[in-house]
């Protein structure tokens, strides 16, 4: 797991609290969605161009939150449309079936420093139940 810096963390916070304004788009869970691996992304945001439904956000980088911009896929809104792994040129997007997604983002994305009281709930059910 990534060692984010606290500016990070509190970057990370802010923007969450903009996404958070965003309504969500999709009316059934999609098969499969997009994961990105920040560990290699680079924040070209060359995957945010193709985007069709505007669910990939800037986010801050870990150590130097300035400096370093990466981008996050919001799984509420992503579709599964896989446009963003055919054009990501780092190859750092995984197309994840819907009931492992949300885990495997909590260990690849900054998503997992949001991991606080006001973190919304995806507007469909996890695998497990939930």
């Amino acid at each position: 797991m990534i060692d984010y810096s606290d500016k990070s963390k509190e970057l990370a916070a802010a923007i969450h609290d903009q996404v958070k304004e965003k309504p969500p788009r999709k009316i059934k869970l999609p098969k499969i969605l997009a994961v990105i691996e920040q560990s290699g992304c680079t924040g070209c945001e060359a995957c945010i161009q193709f985007c069709p439904v505007d669910c990939i956000e800037i986010v801050p980088g870990a150590k130097f939150p300035e400096l370093n911009k990466l981008v996050e896929v919001d799984l509420d809104r992503c579709i599964g449309c896989k446009l963003c792994a055919k054009y990501c040129p780092w190859d750092t997007i995984t197309m994840i079936p819907s009931a492992d997604a949300m885990d495997t983002a909590n260990e690849w994305t900054l998503r997992s420093v949001l991991k606080i009281d006001d973190v919304p709930q995806p507007i469909w059910p996890r695998a497990s139940g939930e």
